[in-house]
């Protein structure tokens, strides 16, 4: 076997003290790189009894001339066990453990189940953690493999016997496979490049089914649209950046690629936000342009459109444009792809420029620019396609609007760059016209929220979504009820993953665990009521909400984050950035905890959490038991939200906000309480006051509009008095 390019990055931090090297993961190829490091040093590899050695390492190490393997058992007190293994040691020799073989998602940091990490967190030894990335794991479809490097090993920090937990191991290897991954080379390249190359790769095996009117467009097609409304952009304004006001839809695919490919930026316009919102956006985005549709503008004759002379309405231009299109088509398939990047004037490079501008839902204040870069966007495509490994054939179902963070990266640049058949609809609230098109092209994957899932549950036959091998969810928590309710219904169990804007934007997901084969034991890749393990190249970090001082992963905090899908910092405002962003790290305003397995849970965003009497209480917590209480787990739309008030006497307390109150409200935040306290929720965490109203403010994304909440309690209260 050829050991092939290996790359250590830091072999002089090794240990010159005896300690413990913990490798998230240790295959062949990676241990040539270590044996090289290790040299001459004195080894005791460590083995647990039960684990599946790979016959080549076992082999290699036999032949290493070490001071011999150790075979020890999880079962035992390890501080004996640990007490054992330092009088057998001299005090410069190093112990290695031996991850054994098991069945896992590809790219996975830490292959090492929870209960051995905790094990060798017990043995009293100081441990150094090592992360072992590999590259042909992680990458994109459209990356050459010649030259690439097989394995990216780092040491991390030792950690002092004193401080070693299961959790600390497992936080050391993630930073340092965060930093492994970080150092890829095609992380330095552009968006519109990689687009490029998979519309190429893709052209002809790939297209786009536009659910609108039932059109197929080829991704050969797509491109040589894609060019040719490039050139007109180009003579349209010399702006750095381009409005988009769209849906998904061939529309507004090729608009977003001609964008890039005119070398400019796309900054899709959110057309359900409110007036300020809206406009706010267009001033911070500086745009002059805006690429749109007649029958959308006359689909939102509330919106604030700019002048005409501003608008570029694509189906006008294209086919006018017809014979162009039709030459780039042609062209595209005969010219390689550096000669075609040459003719459209594409920059290979481009790493930290600005490759997209999103804006935030602005749930909790007006709407902040997101500037993403190159390198944020092609990480993460990698970073969620690779544990996915969708096979040939697979299909995704694009109905999230383009200006959300999962609409963008998901349903506009993954499946171009990876190869996989987009099917779209402008609307994710239409569930019945969403579950027919799943059924004829037989979608593999869709994305949405708990919310737009609602609408499944009554419009929807239970064979419609046969084809569906992962349901994903976010924006918000999914509720148990409703998870379980949709699998006895459809036979798919909804998994939750996580994601900000601000990271590009997903960072962990539940996947179906691989398919068992002979005897290897299968590392979870799921677990109900987390959003899943850290997709590859993500560090976290857990602080405390008051001090800010980091506390172990398996406690409670704020959530900070880490990986090269961190943007660099909020549009033209220091003064934000510099409050989220630390040293590189990303406080996400979200409350969560890390299991022994790695599996992130989140308690709640921090904006939603309200200081009563010194206690901080969770809105998300409060609402799951009063939907619970109140027999609205099957309702389609969201009938409950919670909302904090200011309180003279406990600092905040607790409003309901409910579209099922009854007139006699006092009576009813009584009978509340009771069944509150009958499953145990606090007293101080059940609600003072029931506040009726028409409907839940809701943000187009799914999401629970905070702000919109607030305003409206506050508006009826004061109506009251």
């Amino acid at each position: 076997m050829s050991k092939g390019p290996i790359e250590f990055l830091n072999p002089e931090h090794l240990s010159k003290e005896s300690c413990l090297i913990v490798p998230g993961r240790l295959n062949p190829d990676a241990l040539y790189g270590l044996k090289d490091v290790l040299g001459k040093r004195s080894v005791l590899w460590l083995v647990e009894e039960t684990d599946h050695i790979v016959q080549e390492v076992q082999e290699m190490v036999e032949k290493s001339g070490a001071a011999g393997m150790a075979f020890v058992s999880t079962d035992p007190q390890p501080e004996k066990i640990g007490e054992e293994i330092r009088s057998q040691i001299e005090k410069d020799t190093l112990v290695v453990f031996l991850p054994g073989k098991m069945l896992h998602r590809p790219g996975t940091a830490v292959t090492i189940p929870g209960r051995t990490l905790n094990f060798l967190g017990q043995l009293g030894l100081p441990v150094q953690p090592l992360a072992s990335h590999c590259p042909s794991q992680s990458r994109l479809s459209v990356t050459p493999t010649a030259g690439q490097r097989l394995e990216i090993l780092r040491l991390g920090d030792v950690i002092p016997a004193a401080k070693v937990s299961g959790a600390a191991i497992r936080q050391g290897i993630l930073e340092s496979a965060q930093v492994a991954f970080s150092t890829r080379n095609f992380l330095d390249g552009s968006l519109p490049m990689a687009l490029l190359e998979g519309l190429k790769k893709h052209g002809s095996s790939h297209a786009l089914f536009d659910g609108t009117d039932d059109s197929k467009t080829g991704y050969d097609k797509l491109l040589g649209a894609a060019i040719v409304l490039a050139q007109e952009i180009k003579k349209e304004t010399k702006q750095d950046r381009v409005g988009i006001i769209l849906p998904p839809g061939k529309g507004g695919m090729v608009a977003n690629l001609a964008v890039l490919f005119a070398n400019k930026v796309p900054v899709n316009i959110n057309f359900t936000g409110s007036h300020e919102a809206i406009n706010s956006a267009i001033k911070q985005s500086g745009v002059d342009r805006f690429i749109t549709a007649d029958p959308f503008v006359r689909k939102f004759p509330g919106f604030p459109w700019p002048p005409n002379r501003q608008l570029i309405f694509i189906e006008r231009r294209l086919p006018v444009l017809k014979k162009k299109i039709i030459r780039w088509v042609i062209l595209s398939k005969l010219l390689p792809v550096k000669l075609l990047a040459k003719f459209m004037g594409l920059n290979p490079t481009a790493g930290d420029s600005e490759a997209v501008l999103l804006f935030t839902s602005g749930s909790s204040g007006e709407p902040k620019g997101v500037s993403l870069s190159h390198r944020n966007i092609l990480a993460n495509v990698c970073q969620f396609g690779t544990p996915l490994a969708l096979e040939d054939g697979a299909s995704l179902l694009g109905s999230l609007p383009l200006f959300h963070s999962f609409g963008s990266t998901v349903t506009l640049w993954y499946p171009i760059i990876e190869g996989v058949n987009l099917v779209t609809y402008p609307s994710p609230l239409e569930a019945k016209r969403l579950a027919e098109l799943v059924q004829k092209h037989e979608v593999t994957l869709m994305i949405t929220t708990p919310t737009f899932l609602r609408g499944f549950m009554r419009r929807v036959d239970s064979d419609q979504l046969s084809s569906l091998k992962l349901l994903a969810t976010g924006a918000e928590k999914l509720p148990e009820s409703l998870a379980y309710a949709f699998e006895k219904k459809f036979g798919i169990l909804p998994l939750e993953g996580y994601g900000l804007t601000e990271t590009s934007p997903a960072t962990n997901l539940n996947l179906p665990e691989p398919s068992s084969s002979g005897d290897l034991p299968v590392l979870p890749s799921k677990r109900f009521g987390s959003v899943g393990s850290l997709l590859p190249g993500v560090a976290i970090q857990i602080k405390d909400a008051v001090s800010e001082k980091e506390q172990p992963l398996t406690e409670s905090g704020i959530i900070y984050l880490k990986g090269p899908n961190i943007f660099a910092g909020y549009l033209n405002r220091d003064d934000l950035s510099e409050k989220v962003l630390k040293d590189g790290w990303f406080c996400t305003g979200d409350v969560g905890r890390v299991d022994d397995d790695g599996f992130l849970y989140i308690e709640g965003r921090i904006s939603r959490f309200s200081k009563i009497a010194g206690e901080m209480v969770p809105h998300e917590t409060v609402e799951a038991a009063v939907t619970k209480a109140l027999g609205l787990d099957g309702e389609e739309e969201r009938k409950v939200a919670i909302v904090g008030m200011p309180d003279e006497k406990k600092g905040e307390a607790l409003v309901l906000l409910s579209t099922t109150a009854g007139p006699h409200l006092e009576q009813e935040c009584i009978d509340l309480r009771y069944k509150l306290l009958d499953v145990k929720i606090p007293s101080l965490w059940c609600p003072r006051e029931i506040v009726p109203v028409d409907e839940i403010p809701v943000l187009a994304s799914g999401k629970l509009d905070i702000r919109g909440c607030a305003e409206l309690a506050l508006e009826i209260q004061q109506s009251r008095s």
